[in-house]
């Protein structure tokens, strides 16, 4: 089967250098296409004989926009490939992988995507990593979506015309949805795929990152009305969980304020709003333990999912305030670069190898 990779990146520094060290004997088929790199990742590519392709920074860096270019290229260097596997740059390929991938494939011919286990590299490294890596393991067979890390019939993604390139985030479920209305399927198998290196660190980072995801789930949900039924659920759920212990708090200060003798009827709301968050921090907990996560595992994916609403909340306000107003919306970066490079722009020039 005619194969082509693409990797992607910016400022991946020794992340890359993996990446492609792990593509071995497939680097003759590869291209790796960079967003504005300043870390010598261009000349390290280039110098295991990769093609390469550099994005023309006058226009916004997005992921989406990134595989297009180096799906283009390919086109032209080889043909239009039979297959596609996109690697983002912060990812190495497990052993085996494509082998089984392209097997997959081959095996089932309504099959457009198949995707496998992606893990983190440094899970131990802070719990944002962690959560990371519970977060990828979702359940096996037909399945709504991807990530970054997948092999494609050539045919069928270049039938759907690829990645939106104007999508900041959240780009693969949306070309995802639009193979399914085509008719075809994605695959998720048992099979070790890529180990990510998410090099999250700090707070802010996820913060970030979960801002990102909200805005991607708010803007599939728009998109996809008939598909995207998970998305809008989970949009509704930011959008209350992250109500809930505002509104107890402002409602119980208000009526202190202006009602203070009526003080003990007033903190029954915050007190109710914890009582609800308990009960969904139970219920999430127990979801996980009945996944074969640890106690404590279970425990902190309850914590931070509840935590998680907030910003998740204020994505998808990010994305609706934008499409009223006509505006696009700009990257929203949560990954310092790598050691040794320069610290990353404002978010309006990314086209980054992220989750």
């Amino acid at each position: 089967m005619h194969l082509a990779i693409i990797v992607i990146g910016r400022n991946e520094g020794e992340r890359l250098r993996a990446c492609l060290a792990s593509l071995g004997r497939h680097l003759p088929a590869t291209i790796y296409v960079d967003s504005g790199s300043t870390d010598g990742s261009v000349a390290h590519a280039r110098s295991l004989g990769v093609e390469v392709v550099q994005l023309d920074p006058q226009t916004p860096f997005t992921a989406a926009r990134a595989r297009n270019a180096g799906l283009e290229r390919a086109a032209k260097l080889w043909g239009d490939p039979e297959a596609v596997l996109f690697v983002d740059g912060d990812c190495t390929l497990a052993e085996g992988w494509l082998e089984t991938a392209l097997a997959e494939l081959e095996a089932h011919a309504d099959a457009a995507v198949v995707c496998g286990r992606r893990r983190e590299r440094f899970p131990e490294a802070s719990i944002f990593n962690r959560l990371c890596d519970m977060e990828w393991d979702t359940p096996l067979g037909e399945a709504e979506a991807c990530g970054g890390d997948a092999l494609y019939r050539g045919r069928a993604l270049i039938d759907v015309g690829g990645f939106d390139p104007n999508m900041i985030a959240g780009e693969e479920p949306d070309l995802c949805y639009r193979l399914r209305e085509a008719g075809w399927k994605v695959r998720r198998i048992e099979a070790e795929m890529t180990l990510h290196d998410a090099a999250i660190a700090h707070i802010s980072q996820w913060w970030r990152r979960t801002k990102r995801s909200g805005h991607a789930v708010a803007e599939l949900a728009h998109r996809h009305p008939r598909l995207g039924l998970t998305d809008r659920r989970r949009t509704r759920s930011s959008l209350m969980w992250s109500a809930v212990p505002f509104g107890g708090l402002v409602s119980a200060l208000a009526g202190a304020f202006f009602a203070p003798e009526l003080w003990r009827w007033w903190s029954v709301l915050p007190a109710g709003a914890g009582v609800l968050l308990a009960v969904q921090f139970a219920r999430i907990g127990s979801l996980r333990r009945r996944r074969g996560d640890t106690p404590a595992d279970a425990r902190s994916f309850a914590f931070w999912c509840l935590a998680a609403k907030t910003p998740e909340a204020l994505g998808w306000w990010t994305f609706t305030r934008n499409r009223r107003r006509g505006a696009r919306s700009v990257l929203i970066e949560y990954k310092g670069g790598a050691q040794g490079a320069p610290p990353e722009g404002s978010g309006e020039t990314r086209g980054d190898s992220a989750p």
